[in-house]
């Protein structure tokens, strides 16, 4: 079976003058949700024996404050392919990872992460699917099962969403209408 964790970015700051969309920063609210987050997939107990991550400033960003929060280094790879990827090239770096990974993190941006979701778990009567579909906030995580030995055999509709946290649900004043 393999394990596939999906991370968006945390909340970054629109009124930060930046001259690439590729390097805005974190704001505050991201900063502290993706602490938060952090600290949930310590209290889960998540572990990830390979990580992927856009190079992207928000995304490197937020990787730290997750780690301050879980208290691990995650040490992702950082793939350019990431930013800002279709769920169609998120899917083929998927295909790439190492057969011996069984816990994979995957660390990039919406709309590709939510369509990725949507493209590989069946629509149905999940109420997590239906949350994805809703929404998938940033420093979000949705958790992928498949039932493969292979991480190329994964395609649409074979997986089993176990899990999708929100910061909201971790904290209501991270949720949308809170500054």
């Amino acid at each position: 079976m393999k394990t596939l964790t999906l991370l968006r970015h945390a909340k970054s700051g629109w009124d930060d003058p930046v001259a690439r969309d590729f390097d805005r920063p974190l704001n505050a609210k991201g900063k502290r949700a993706a602490v938060m987050v952090g600290r949930h997939m310590r209290s889960l107990d998540l572990s990830f024996d390979h990580a992927i991550a856009s190079p992207a400033v928000r995304v490197t960003e937020t990787l730290e404050q997750i780690e301050s929060g879980y208290g691990r280094e995650i040490a992702p790879a950082l793939d350019r392919r990431v930013y800002l990827a279709s769920a169609a090239t998120l899917l083929d770096v998927v295909h790439g990872f190492p057969a011996e990974a069984e816990r994979a993190l995957l660390v990039g941006h919406n709309p590709g992460l939510e369509d990725l979701v949507l493209m590989l778990v069946a629509d149905g009567a999940d109420p997590l699917r239906d949350a994805v579909e809703d929404k998938y906030p940033t420093a979000s995580i949705a958790e992928l099962q498949f039932e493969t030995e292979d991480w190329a055999d994964i395609g649409s509709v074979t997986a089993r969403l176990t899990r999708f946290i929100r910061p909201r649900d971790l904290d209501p004043t991270l949720g949308p209408d809170a500054d």
